[in-house]
């Protein structure tokens, strides 16, 4: 039930702006699936209307990450440009692109991006690790320099910095970080040791919640509560409540615990680097949490290591809810699930400031 109620609670994260009352749209098809519905619902119910897949284009600076799709498909009708227009604005969001046709596979989206988007820039990687470093040791100066009232201040300072940490781990996970596929082990470890967080089991994870987005059963980010189970359990039914409510930036921590620690949730060629990683995680806690302590006691710990470990977290959990909880984004069974579709339509793209 702990475990249950670990992975279920992330289907109630998303942003108030995500799951508003059901916009009142002629004609409006939505995919059969699995979706998230007002926050008075607090369930993810089924939908069997006519099938519609939304695509939620994601635009960079300087380079689009989908020019075309090397397919024939209908231009869209203006009723469906003015449906999405109206969605889009319901749900708060800026956009939300016309159909993926059923044919196209994951070759064709690949073969329509620009060389320069797989192309690794060392000069990059290792600028984002000195920026991110630097901001975090000046956090951590102001949190022993601070007034106790600025402290709220230097924790989410601090908090945010090294949310860089675990971008830069993000990155060497999808090998994006450096050619020397060793160099991005050992720096996606270290990375992710300030964090407590184990780097191959969060990678192994994080490849298959790639693998099988908003599958169900299979998707590891979260998985929605069917409504016969949420009714069937007081004491899940509060804790999704609960969840919903006042814990909800911090819902990644149940996630952390639930997935990295337990050796039988992975598979057996990955179980060596698996436990690599977690006598890593358990070194640092045991050499790193006791010097902190020696140095400024267990207050010292809680100022300068947990209160900025939660500001990460409530980052984590914000990352999750933005980019994996919309009311139009279905999950799937496996034998409806479409990996194309899955990969561009599962996904709300989110600009952050620069």
């Amino acid at each position: 039930m702990a475990s249950r109620i670990a992975d279920s609670l992330f289907a109630f994260t998303g942003p108030q702006q995500c799951l508003p009352r059901a916009p009142q749209v002629a004609h409006a098809r939505l995919s059969p699936g699995v979706y998230a519905l007002r926050p008075i619902d607090l369930l993810l119910r089924g939908h069997t209307h006519r099938r519609r897949t939304f695509l939620v284009p994601a635009k960079k600076r300087g380079v689009g990450c989908i020019k075309a799709v090397a397919v024939p498909a209908a231009p869209p009708s203006a009723d469906s440009a003015e449906e999405r227009e109206q969605l889009a604005e319901s749900y708060g969001f800026k956009q939300i692109g016309q159909d993926l046709p059923d044919n196209v596979t994951l070759k064709d989206i690949m073969d329509t991006l620009p060389k320069e988007v797989f192309e690794i820039d060392d000069v990059k990687a290792w600028k984002s690790v000195l920026v991110s470093v630097t901001s975090y040791a000046l956090g951590l100066f102001m949190i022993a320099k601070a007034p106790w009232y600025l402290l709220p201040l230097a924790w989410a300072w601090t908090g945010t910095a090294v949310t860089g940490f675990f971008v830069i781990g993000h990155d060497c996970a999808h090998k994006s970080f450096s050619k020397n596929k060793l160099v991005e082990d050992i720096v996606g470890t270290l990375a992710f040791l300030p964090l407590v967080y184990p780097y191959e089991p969060w990678r192994f994870k994080h490849d298959r919640h790639h693998a099988k987005t908003n599958m169900l059963v299979h998707d590891t980010a979260w998985q929605p509560v069917p409504p016969e189970e949420f009714d069937s359990s007081p004491i899940l039914r509060k804790a999704i409540i609960l969840g919903y409510g006042p814990i909800r930036p911090w819902l990644s921590i149940a996630h952390w615990v639930n997935w990295h620690f337990n050796l039988r949730k992975f598979r057996p060629s990955e179980v060596n680097r698996v436990k690599i990683s977690l006598a890593c995680v358990f070194a640092f806690m045991a050499v790193g949490w006791p010097l902190i302590i020696y140095k400024v006691g267990i207050l010292g710990w809680g100022k300068f290591w947990l209160m900025p470990w939660l500001g990460y977290h409530f980052w984590m959990s914000t990352f999750t809810m933005v980019h994996h909880t919309a009311p139009h984004i279905p999950f799937k069974p496996a034998d409806e699930w479409n990996a194309a579709q899955a990969q561009l339509n599962g996904t709300v793209h989110c600009d952050y400031p620069s």
